[in-house]
Protein backbone atom coordinates (compact mmCIF):
# COMPACT_ATOMS: atom_id res chain seq x y z
CA UNK A 1 0.00 0.00 0.00
CA UNK A 2 0.96 3.55 -1.13
CA UNK A 3 1.50 5.53 2.35
CA UNK A 4 0.86 8.70 2.56
CA UNK A 5 2.95 12.09 3.88
CA UNK A 6 0.35 13.08 7.12
CA UNK A 7 0.75 11.53 9.98
CA UNK A 8 -1.96 11.85 12.73
CA UNK A 9 -1.88 11.04 16.53
CA UNK A 10 -5.27 11.61 18.52
CA UNK A 11 -5.41 15.03 18.92
CA UNK A 12 -6.93 16.02 22.31
CA UNK A 13 -8.23 19.50 20.73
CA UNK A 14 -10.64 17.26 18.78
CA UNK A 15 -12.43 17.13 21.71
CA UNK A 16 -12.95 20.88 21.98
CA UNK A 17 -16.28 21.58 20.02
CA UNK A 18 -16.06 22.83 16.90
CA UNK A 19 -12.15 22.51 16.27
CA UNK A 20 -11.38 20.24 13.32
CA UNK A 21 -14.98 19.05 12.77
CA UNK A 22 -18.20 20.22 11.05
CA UNK A 23 -21.35 19.68 12.67
CA UNK A 24 -23.41 19.09 9.03
CA UNK A 25 -27.08 17.35 9.51
CA UNK A 26 -27.73 14.10 7.86
CA UNK A 27 -29.98 16.07 5.70
CA UNK A 28 -29.08 19.84 5.58
CA UNK A 29 -27.10 22.17 6.12
CA UNK A 30 -27.22 23.33 9.80
CA UNK A 31 -25.92 26.93 9.30
CA UNK A 32 -28.82 28.13 10.82
CA UNK A 33 -29.25 27.09 14.37
CA UNK A 34 -32.33 24.85 15.18
CA UNK A 35 -35.33 24.66 17.22
CA UNK A 36 -34.49 23.13 20.13
CA UNK A 37 -31.51 20.83 21.10
CA UNK A 38 -30.38 18.03 19.15
CA UNK A 39 -27.48 15.66 19.15
CA UNK A 40 -24.73 16.57 17.00
CA UNK A 41 -23.11 14.14 14.22
CA UNK A 42 -20.44 12.96 16.45
CA UNK A 43 -22.18 13.10 19.52
CA UNK A 44 -24.96 10.36 17.61
CA UNK A 45 -22.48 8.24 16.17
CA UNK A 46 -20.51 7.55 19.03
CA UNK A 47 -23.75 6.41 21.28
CA UNK A 48 -25.07 4.32 18.08
CA UNK A 49 -20.95 2.78 18.65
CA UNK A 50 -21.13 2.06 22.23
CA UNK A 51 -24.89 0.58 21.75
CA UNK A 52 -23.75 -1.59 19.64
CA UNK A 53 -21.04 -3.02 21.68
CA UNK A 54 -23.71 -4.09 23.61
CA UNK A 55 -26.22 -6.07 21.53
CA UNK A 56 -27.47 -9.28 22.71
CA UNK A 57 -25.69 -12.47 22.77
CA UNK A 58 -25.40 -15.46 24.94
CA UNK A 59 -22.62 -15.07 27.38
CA UNK A 60 -20.08 -18.24 27.18
CA UNK A 61 -18.09 -19.07 29.61
CA UNK A 62 -15.27 -18.28 27.46
CA UNK A 63 -16.02 -14.90 26.89
CA UNK A 64 -15.80 -14.29 30.87
CA UNK A 65 -11.84 -15.21 30.23
CA UNK A 66 -11.15 -14.17 26.76
CA UNK A 67 -8.65 -10.95 26.22
CA UNK A 68 -10.48 -9.71 23.68
CA UNK A 69 -13.40 -7.26 24.44
CA UNK A 70 -16.34 -6.93 22.46
CA UNK A 71 -16.76 -3.66 20.10
CA UNK A 72 -19.36 -1.96 18.54
CA UNK A 73 -18.90 0.07 15.21
CA UNK A 74 -20.51 2.48 13.17
CA UNK A 75 -19.73 2.88 9.16
CA UNK A 76 -20.70 6.42 7.46
CA UNK A 77 -20.36 7.38 4.54
CA UNK A 78 -21.32 11.07 3.36
CA UNK A 79 -22.81 11.89 7.02
CA UNK A 80 -25.02 8.97 6.38
CA UNK A 81 -25.00 5.41 8.56
CA UNK A 82 -23.88 2.78 5.80
CA UNK A 83 -22.86 -0.12 8.51
CA UNK A 84 -23.87 -0.95 11.56
CA UNK A 85 -21.40 -3.78 13.47
CA UNK A 86 -20.38 -5.89 16.61
CA UNK A 87 -17.50 -8.37 17.28
CA UNK A 88 -19.00 -11.82 17.32
CA UNK A 89 -17.85 -15.13 18.80
CA UNK A 90 -15.68 -15.41 15.38
CA UNK A 91 -15.19 -12.08 13.96
CA UNK A 92 -14.04 -8.68 15.20
CA UNK A 93 -16.39 -5.78 14.47
CA UNK A 94 -13.83 -4.01 12.00
CA UNK A 95 -13.54 -7.94 10.15
CA UNK A 96 -17.00 -8.00 9.89
CA UNK A 97 -17.18 -4.15 7.95
CA UNK A 98 -14.26 -5.43 6.02
CA UNK A 99 -15.88 -8.47 5.08
CA UNK A 100 -19.62 -7.02 4.17
CA UNK A 101 -18.56 -3.45 2.54
CA UNK A 102 -15.08 -4.23 1.19
CA UNK A 103 -13.60 -1.85 -0.85
CA UNK A 104 -16.47 0.51 -0.26
CA UNK A 105 -14.91 1.33 3.11
CA UNK A 106 -13.07 3.98 1.13
CA UNK A 107 -13.28 7.36 2.16
CA UNK A 108 -16.02 6.07 5.07
CA UNK A 109 -15.67 7.35 8.43
CA UNK A 110 -15.93 4.77 11.10
CA UNK A 111 -16.90 4.91 14.33
CA UNK A 112 -15.58 2.39 17.36
CA UNK A 113 -16.70 1.92 20.71
CA UNK A 114 -13.30 1.04 21.98
CA UNK A 115 -9.79 1.10 20.19
CA UNK A 116 -9.69 -1.60 17.26
CA UNK A 117 -6.50 -3.83 17.49
CA UNK A 118 -4.19 -3.88 15.08
CA UNK A 119 -5.68 -7.33 13.36
CA UNK A 120 -8.56 -4.74 12.70
CA UNK A 121 -6.68 -1.46 11.79
CA UNK A 122 -4.64 -2.88 9.22
CA UNK A 123 -7.40 -3.89 7.21
CA UNK A 124 -9.08 -1.16 7.81
CA UNK A 125 -6.40 1.50 6.50
CA UNK A 126 -5.67 -0.72 3.71
CA UNK A 127 -8.95 -0.35 3.08
CA UNK A 128 -8.81 3.41 2.31
CA UNK A 129 -11.11 4.79 5.09
CA UNK A 130 -10.95 8.71 5.21
CA UNK A 131 -11.24 8.55 9.34
CA UNK A 132 -11.36 6.91 12.36
CA UNK A 133 -12.76 7.52 15.78
CA UNK A 134 -12.48 5.95 18.80
CA UNK A 135 -13.18 5.62 22.59
CA UNK A 136 -9.66 5.28 24.11
CA UNK A 137 -11.31 3.41 27.41
CA UNK A 138 -10.02 0.04 27.68
CA UNK A 139 -8.49 -1.46 24.02
CA UNK A 140 -10.53 -3.84 22.15
CA UNK A 141 -7.12 -6.25 23.20
CA UNK A 142 -8.22 -5.38 26.80
CA UNK A 143 -5.52 -4.14 29.27
CA UNK A 144 -7.87 -4.82 32.15
CA UNK A 145 -7.81 -8.63 31.28
CA UNK A 146 -5.88 -10.79 33.37
CA UNK A 147 -4.08 -13.29 30.83
CA UNK A 148 -4.89 -14.83 27.72
CA UNK A 149 -6.97 -17.83 27.10
CA UNK A 150 -3.84 -19.93 26.39
CA UNK A 151 -2.23 -19.82 29.59
CA UNK A 152 -3.71 -22.36 31.54
CA UNK A 153 -1.77 -22.17 34.61
CA UNK A 154 -2.99 -18.46 35.51
CA UNK A 155 -3.97 -17.64 38.98
CA UNK A 156 -6.61 -15.66 39.74
CA UNK A 157 -5.33 -13.58 42.31
CA UNK A 158 -3.32 -12.10 40.10
CA UNK A 159 -3.40 -7.93 40.02
CA UNK A 160 -6.59 -7.41 37.91
CA UNK A 161 -5.07 -4.76 35.76
CA UNK A 162 -1.85 -6.52 34.47
CA UNK A 163 -0.84 -6.08 31.44
CA UNK A 164 -0.19 -9.49 29.29
CA UNK A 165 2.24 -9.38 26.68
CA UNK A 166 -0.05 -10.13 24.11
CA UNK A 167 -1.88 -6.52 24.97
CA UNK A 168 1.46 -4.70 25.08
CA UNK A 169 2.55 -6.01 21.59
CA UNK A 170 -0.78 -5.07 20.28
CA UNK A 171 -1.05 -1.55 21.64
CA UNK A 172 2.32 -1.12 20.02
CA UNK A 173 1.83 -2.23 16.51
CA UNK A 174 -1.41 -0.40 16.61
CA UNK A 175 0.50 3.08 17.45
CA UNK A 176 3.24 2.39 14.81
CA UNK A 177 -0.16 1.58 12.21
CA UNK A 178 -1.60 4.92 13.46
CA UNK A 179 1.52 7.12 13.77
CA UNK A 180 2.10 5.77 9.80
CA UNK A 181 -1.54 6.04 7.96
CA UNK A 182 -3.47 7.76 5.35
CA UNK A 183 -6.57 8.27 7.83
CA UNK A 184 -7.14 10.48 10.72
CA UNK A 185 -7.28 8.67 13.34
CA UNK A 186 -8.74 10.17 16.21
CA UNK A 187 -10.84 10.66 19.46
CA UNK A 188 -14.13 12.68 18.21
CA UNK A 189 -16.23 13.39 21.62
CA UNK A 190 -18.04 16.93 21.98
CA UNK A 191 -20.26 18.36 25.20
CA UNK A 192 -23.48 18.23 24.72
CA UNK A 193 -25.26 21.23 24.07
CA UNK A 194 -26.97 23.24 26.96
CA UNK A 195 -30.48 21.64 27.86
CA UNK A 196 -30.25 18.74 25.65
CA UNK A 197 -29.53 16.31 28.62
CA UNK A 198 -32.91 17.62 31.03
CA UNK A 199 -34.70 17.70 26.99
CA UNK A 200 -33.58 13.56 26.27
CA UNK A 201 -34.98 12.30 29.84
CA UNK A 202 -38.01 14.60 29.66
CA UNK A 203 -38.93 13.23 26.06
CA UNK A 204 -37.56 9.54 27.48
CA UNK A 205 -40.02 9.65 30.60
CA UNK A 206 -42.67 10.88 28.28
CA UNK A 207 -42.63 8.94 25.07
CA UNK A 208 -44.83 6.81 23.15
CA UNK A 209 -43.28 3.59 24.44
CA UNK A 210 -43.59 5.26 28.37
CA UNK A 211 -47.26 6.66 27.68
CA UNK A 212 -48.19 3.02 26.92
CA UNK A 213 -47.28 1.66 29.98
CA UNK A 214 -49.06 4.97 31.74
CA UNK A 215 -52.23 4.28 29.97
CA UNK A 216 -52.54 0.61 30.70
CA UNK A 217 -51.83 1.31 34.61
CA UNK A 218 -52.95 4.74 35.19
CA UNK A 219 -51.85 4.63 39.20
CA UNK A 220 -48.09 3.65 38.11
CA UNK A 221 -45.92 6.47 38.67
CA UNK A 222 -44.33 6.93 35.85
CA UNK A 223 -41.22 9.12 37.34
CA UNK A 224 -40.60 6.26 39.37
CA UNK A 225 -40.38 3.95 36.90
CA UNK A 226 -38.16 5.77 34.56
CA UNK A 227 -35.56 6.70 37.27
CA UNK A 228 -35.53 3.14 38.66
CA UNK A 229 -35.07 1.89 34.69
CA UNK A 230 -32.62 5.45 33.51
CA UNK A 231 -30.27 4.33 36.90
CA UNK A 232 -30.03 0.64 36.30
CA UNK A 233 -28.99 1.38 33.04
CA UNK A 234 -26.60 3.87 33.85
CA UNK A 235 -25.08 1.54 36.06
CA UNK A 236 -24.00 -0.78 33.58
CA UNK A 237 -23.36 1.32 31.27
CA UNK A 238 -21.04 3.40 33.54
CA UNK A 239 -19.33 -0.10 33.84
CA UNK A 240 -18.93 -0.94 30.41
CA UNK A 241 -17.26 2.21 29.00
CA UNK A 242 -15.96 4.37 31.86
CA UNK A 243 -12.67 2.75 33.49
CA UNK A 244 -13.79 2.96 37.35
CA UNK A 245 -10.95 4.43 38.59
CA UNK A 246 -9.41 7.34 36.83
CA UNK A 247 -5.54 6.48 37.95
CA UNK A 248 -6.42 3.14 36.32
CA UNK A 249 -7.37 4.60 33.34
CA UNK A 250 -4.80 7.10 32.95
CA UNK A 251 -2.11 4.45 33.04
CA UNK A 252 -4.18 2.12 30.24
CA UNK A 253 -3.48 5.31 27.85
CA UNK A 254 -0.18 5.28 28.69
CA UNK A 255 0.21 1.59 27.72
CA UNK A 256 -1.53 2.08 24.85
CA UNK A 257 0.91 5.47 23.54
CA UNK A 258 -2.16 7.89 24.83
CA UNK A 259 0.06 9.79 27.15
CA UNK A 260 -1.45 13.39 25.61
CA UNK A 261 -5.07 12.12 26.85
CA UNK A 262 -3.52 11.83 30.54
CA UNK A 263 -2.73 15.59 30.63
CA UNK A 264 -5.22 18.10 32.12
CA UNK A 265 -7.64 19.32 31.18
CA UNK A 266 -8.25 16.81 28.25
CA UNK A 267 -8.01 14.10 30.43
CA UNK A 268 -11.01 15.47 32.50
CA UNK A 269 -12.79 16.97 28.81
CA UNK A 270 -12.72 13.28 27.83
CA UNK A 271 -14.16 11.45 30.77
CA UNK A 272 -16.61 13.92 31.70
CA UNK A 273 -17.71 14.06 27.80
CA UNK A 274 -17.99 10.73 27.99
CA UNK A 275 -20.09 10.49 31.35
CA UNK A 276 -22.46 12.72 29.85
CA UNK A 277 -22.84 10.33 26.46
CA UNK A 278 -23.43 7.25 28.87
CA UNK A 279 -26.13 9.12 30.68
CA UNK A 280 -27.99 10.12 27.42
CA UNK A 281 -27.92 6.48 26.38
CA UNK A 282 -29.27 5.26 29.68
CA UNK A 283 -31.96 8.05 29.38
CA UNK A 284 -33.27 6.58 25.74
CA UNK A 285 -32.92 2.92 27.06
CA UNK A 286 -34.91 4.02 30.01
CA UNK A 287 -37.44 4.98 27.90
CA UNK A 288 -38.06 1.64 26.55
CA UNK A 289 -38.65 -0.21 30.19
CA UNK A 290 -38.14 -3.84 30.11
CA UNK A 291 -40.37 -5.24 32.96
CA UNK A 292 -43.55 -6.95 31.83
CA UNK A 293 -43.77 -5.14 28.03
CA UNK A 294 -42.21 -6.16 24.90
CA UNK A 295 -43.18 -6.29 20.94
CA UNK A 296 -46.55 -8.65 20.13
CA UNK A 297 -47.56 -9.95 16.95
CA UNK A 298 -51.22 -8.97 15.92
CA UNK A 299 -53.52 -11.37 14.57
CA UNK A 300 -54.30 -10.51 11.13
CA UNK A 301 -58.08 -11.78 11.55
CA UNK A 302 -58.51 -8.49 13.64
CA UNK A 303 -55.39 -6.90 14.40
CA UNK A 304 -56.09 -7.09 17.65
CA UNK A 305 -54.85 -9.55 20.40
CA UNK A 306 -51.46 -10.10 20.88
CA UNK A 307 -50.34 -13.77 19.53
CA UNK A 308 -48.91 -16.56 21.89
CA UNK A 309 -45.36 -16.82 20.98
CA UNK A 310 -43.60 -20.03 20.30
CA UNK A 311 -40.17 -20.60 21.41
CA UNK A 312 -37.64 -20.23 18.57
CA UNK A 313 -37.36 -23.94 17.65
CA UNK A 314 -40.52 -24.00 16.86
CA UNK A 315 -41.09 -21.43 14.29
CA UNK A 316 -40.14 -21.83 10.37
CA UNK A 317 -36.60 -22.56 9.74
CA UNK A 318 -36.60 -19.45 7.28
CA UNK A 319 -37.52 -17.11 9.71
CA UNK A 320 -36.33 -17.81 13.07
CA UNK A 321 -37.74 -14.84 14.40
CA UNK A 322 -36.11 -11.98 17.09
CA UNK A 323 -36.18 -12.28 20.62
CA UNK A 324 -37.10 -9.74 22.77
CA UNK A 325 -34.27 -8.32 23.76
CA UNK A 326 -32.95 -7.64 20.18
CA UNK A 327 -36.06 -5.79 19.05
CA UNK A 328 -36.01 -3.79 21.88
CA UNK A 329 -31.97 -3.15 20.75
CA UNK A 330 -33.39 -2.21 17.30
CA UNK A 331 -36.10 -0.12 18.63
CA UNK A 332 -33.43 2.21 21.15
CA UNK A 333 -31.48 2.50 18.15
CA UNK A 334 -34.46 4.23 16.16
CA UNK A 335 -34.84 6.78 19.27
CA UNK A 336 -30.89 7.35 19.10
CA UNK A 337 -31.41 8.16 15.54
CA UNK A 338 -34.83 10.83 16.97
CA UNK A 339 -32.93 13.35 18.90
CA UNK A 340 -31.14 14.35 15.56
CA UNK A 341 -34.75 15.41 14.07
CA UNK A 342 -35.20 18.51 12.46
CA UNK A 343 -38.51 18.48 13.29
CA UNK A 344 -39.06 21.28 15.46
CA UNK A 345 -42.07 18.79 17.90
CA UNK A 346 -41.48 15.47 16.85
CA UNK A 347 -38.54 13.16 16.54
CA UNK A 348 -38.64 10.13 14.93
CA UNK A 349 -36.02 7.62 14.20
CA UNK A 350 -36.39 4.30 12.01
CA UNK A 351 -33.73 1.70 11.42
CA UNK A 352 -34.25 -1.48 8.79
CA UNK A 353 -32.40 -4.67 9.26
CA UNK A 354 -32.92 -7.60 7.18
CA UNK A 355 -32.47 -11.39 7.83
CA UNK A 356 -30.17 -12.86 5.11
CA UNK A 357 -30.18 -16.87 4.93
CA UNK A 358 -26.40 -17.37 6.75
CA UNK A 359 -25.45 -15.98 9.81
CA UNK A 360 -22.25 -12.86 9.13
CA UNK A 361 -20.27 -14.39 12.11
CA UNK A 362 -20.72 -11.12 14.28
CA UNK A 363 -22.93 -10.93 17.05
CA UNK A 364 -25.85 -9.39 14.97
CA UNK A 365 -26.06 -13.06 13.49
CA UNK A 366 -28.13 -13.16 10.43
CA UNK A 367 -28.85 -9.42 11.12
CA UNK A 368 -27.75 -6.71 7.89
CA UNK A 369 -28.48 -2.99 8.07
CA UNK A 370 -30.44 -1.65 5.67
CA UNK A 371 -31.05 1.62 6.41
CA UNK A 372 -31.43 4.21 8.96
CA UNK A 373 -33.00 8.03 9.21
CA UNK A 374 -35.14 10.60 11.46
CA UNK A 375 -37.29 13.22 10.19
CA UNK A 376 -35.53 16.04 8.72
CA UNK A 377 -36.02 18.83 5.61
CA UNK A 378 -34.84 17.69 2.00
CA UNK A 379 -31.07 16.92 1.24
CA UNK A 380 -29.45 20.49 0.69
CA UNK A 381 -31.43 22.96 2.31
CA UNK A 382 -30.28 24.82 5.12
CA UNK A 383 -31.85 23.98 8.62
CA UNK A 384 -35.26 26.56 9.14
CA UNK A 385 -35.56 27.11 5.27
CA UNK A 386 -38.76 25.84 5.66
CA UNK A 387 -41.60 26.12 7.56
CA UNK A 388 -41.01 25.64 11.81
CA UNK A 389 -44.41 26.00 12.96
CA UNK A 390 -46.57 23.26 14.70
CA UNK A 391 -50.50 22.19 13.82
CA UNK A 392 -51.44 24.85 16.35
CA UNK A 393 -50.41 27.44 13.68
CA UNK A 394 -53.74 28.45 12.22
CA UNK A 395 -52.12 29.55 8.69
CA UNK A 396 -51.66 26.02 7.05
CA UNK A 397 -48.96 27.12 4.66
CA UNK A 398 -46.81 27.91 7.33
CA UNK A 399 -47.11 24.51 8.18
CA UNK A 400 -44.38 22.26 8.41
CA UNK A 401 -45.98 18.87 7.35
CA UNK A 402 -45.75 18.64 3.76
CA UNK A 403 -41.93 19.80 3.31
CA UNK A 404 -40.43 17.78 5.92
CA UNK A 405 -39.49 14.28 5.14
CA UNK A 406 -40.06 11.06 7.28
CA UNK A 407 -37.52 8.88 8.93
CA UNK A 408 -39.17 5.98 7.06
CA UNK A 409 -39.22 8.05 4.18
CA UNK A 410 -35.35 8.51 4.73
CA UNK A 411 -34.34 5.50 6.04
CA UNK A 412 -35.76 3.88 2.50
CA UNK A 413 -34.29 6.56 0.49
CA UNK A 414 -30.51 6.29 1.61
CA UNK A 415 -31.04 2.25 2.05
CA UNK A 416 -27.77 0.54 2.10
CA UNK A 417 -28.50 -2.48 0.20
CA UNK A 418 -31.53 -3.70 -1.61
CA UNK A 419 -34.57 -5.48 0.01
CA UNK A 420 -34.82 -9.05 -1.51
CA UNK A 421 -37.93 -10.74 -2.36
CA UNK A 422 -38.67 -13.29 0.69
CA UNK A 423 -36.05 -12.04 2.59
CA UNK A 424 -37.48 -10.94 6.27
CA UNK A 425 -36.93 -6.67 6.22
CA UNK A 426 -37.90 -5.59 9.68
CA UNK A 427 -38.57 -1.85 9.96
CA UNK A 428 -38.15 -0.26 13.88
CA UNK A 429 -39.93 3.06 13.94
CA UNK A 430 -40.58 5.38 17.10
CA UNK A 431 -44.22 6.26 15.94
CA UNK A 432 -47.31 4.35 14.20
CA UNK A 433 -46.41 5.28 10.53
CA UNK A 434 -48.59 7.50 9.04
CA UNK A 435 -51.02 7.05 5.93
CA UNK A 436 -48.21 8.89 3.84
CA UNK A 437 -45.74 6.06 4.81
CA UNK A 438 -47.48 3.20 4.56
CA UNK A 439 -47.80 2.62 1.19
CA UNK A 440 -44.04 3.47 0.66
CA UNK A 441 -42.98 0.96 3.22
CA UNK A 442 -45.64 -2.20 1.33
CA UNK A 443 -44.05 -1.25 -1.69
CA UNK A 444 -40.66 -1.31 -0.59
CA UNK A 445 -41.26 -5.41 0.38
CA UNK A 446 -40.67 -4.32 4.53
CA UNK A 447 -42.30 -7.62 6.09
CA UNK A 448 -42.26 -6.73 9.89
CA UNK A 449 -43.10 -3.25 11.47
CA UNK A 450 -41.65 -3.09 15.05
CA UNK A 451 -43.62 0.32 16.48
CA UNK A 452 -45.97 1.94 19.23
CA UNK A 453 -49.53 2.23 17.79
CA UNK A 454 -50.33 5.54 20.47
CA UNK A 455 -51.32 7.66 17.16
CA UNK A 456 -53.51 4.33 15.44
CA UNK A 457 -56.24 5.50 13.69
CA UNK A 458 -56.54 9.51 14.30
CA UNK A 459 -56.66 11.78 12.28
CA UNK A 460 -54.94 15.26 13.08
CA UNK A 461 -55.87 17.22 9.64
CA UNK A 462 -52.21 17.83 8.04
CA UNK A 463 -51.31 14.13 9.15
CA UNK A 464 -53.36 10.86 9.68
CA UNK A 465 -52.89 7.41 11.07
CA UNK A 466 -55.57 5.74 9.00
CA UNK A 467 -54.35 3.04 6.82
CA UNK A 468 -51.81 1.20 9.31
CA UNK A 469 -54.77 -0.77 10.98
CA UNK A 470 -55.51 -2.10 7.42
CA UNK A 471 -52.23 -3.06 6.90
CA UNK A 472 -52.67 -6.64 6.31
CA UNK A 473 -49.34 -7.41 4.16
CA UNK A 474 -46.86 -7.00 6.83
CA UNK A 475 -46.74 -8.27 10.38
CA UNK A 476 -47.05 -5.71 12.60
CA UNK A 477 -45.26 -6.00 16.18
CA UNK A 478 -47.04 -3.64 18.85
CA UNK A 479 -45.42 -2.57 22.03
CA UNK A 480 -47.81 -3.50 24.58
CA UNK A 481 -48.11 -5.82 28.18
CA UNK A 482 -46.86 -9.40 28.00
CA UNK A 483 -49.58 -11.55 28.05
CA UNK A 484 -47.85 -13.53 31.01
CA UNK A 485 -48.33 -9.81 32.85
CA UNK A 486 -52.15 -9.50 32.54
CA UNK A 487 -53.91 -11.13 35.58
CA UNK A 488 -56.87 -13.29 35.37
CA UNK A 489 -58.21 -10.87 38.33
CA UNK A 490 -58.43 -8.03 36.16
CA UNK A 491 -61.98 -6.23 37.14
CA UNK A 492 -61.71 -5.42 33.43
CA UNK A 493 -62.20 -9.05 31.90
CA UNK A 494 -62.08 -12.45 32.52
CA UNK A 495 -59.64 -13.97 30.54
CA UNK A 496 -57.07 -10.92 30.66
CA UNK A 497 -56.84 -7.20 30.97
CA UNK A 498 -57.37 -4.22 28.84
CA UNK A 499 -55.00 -1.22 28.94
CA UNK A 500 -56.78 1.99 28.48
CA UNK A 501 -55.77 4.42 24.90
CA UNK A 502 -54.65 7.34 24.41
CA UNK A 503 -57.21 7.02 21.84
CA UNK A 504 -59.60 7.02 24.42
CA UNK A 505 -58.92 10.65 25.58
CA UNK A 506 -59.64 11.95 21.72
CA UNK A 507 -62.81 10.21 22.69
CA UNK A 508 -62.46 7.93 19.82
CA UNK A 509 -63.89 4.44 20.22
CA UNK A 510 -62.10 1.41 18.12
CA UNK A 511 -62.96 -2.23 18.18
CA UNK A 512 -59.24 -3.03 18.13
CA UNK A 513 -58.51 -2.17 22.02
CA UNK A 514 -55.41 -4.59 22.75
CA UNK A 515 -56.45 -7.50 25.00
CA UNK A 516 -53.74 -9.08 27.24
CA UNK A 517 -54.44 -13.05 27.49
CA UNK A 518 -53.49 -15.60 30.14
CA UNK A 519 -51.88 -17.85 28.60
CA UNK A 520 -49.20 -19.61 29.22
CA UNK A 521 -45.51 -17.26 27.90
CA UNK A 522 -42.26 -18.62 27.30
CA UNK A 523 -39.83 -16.97 30.02
CA UNK A 524 -37.49 -15.66 26.94
CA UNK A 525 -39.83 -14.74 24.18
CA UNK A 526 -39.28 -14.57 20.31
CA UNK A 527 -41.03 -12.17 17.70
CA UNK A 528 -41.59 -14.36 14.92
Amino acid sequence: MEGGDTRNRADPGQLRPGRGTRDCSTQTDSKVQGHGPRLSEINLFTLLSLWMELFPQEQSEEDDHSQVRGMGLVVVRDSKVVGLHCSGPELHAGQAAIIQHGSCLNDCQLYFSRRPCATCLKMIINAGVSQISFWPGDPEVSMLRSTPTNQPNFHSHSPPDRVTEEAALDAVATEKLKSNSRPHICVLLQPLPPGLAQFISETSRECDFMQRVTDDDPELSTQELFNRERLRHLKHLSRQFLVEKSQQHRSILTRMGQENFSVEPYFSNLRNNMRELVEVLAAVAAGVPQSNYGFYREQRSTGAIPEPFPAKSLLPSHHEGLSQEEARHCIIQARLLAYRTEDPKVGVGAVIWAKGQSASSDRAGCLYLVGCGYNAYPAGSQYAEYPQMDDKQEDRQRRKYRYIVHAEQNALTFRTRDIKPGESTMLFVTKCPCDECVPLIRGAGVTHIYTTDQDRDKDKGDISYLRFSSLKSINKYIWQRSPSACLPSSPHHANGCVGKHSRQADQESHSNKKLCTNRSHHDSPTVS
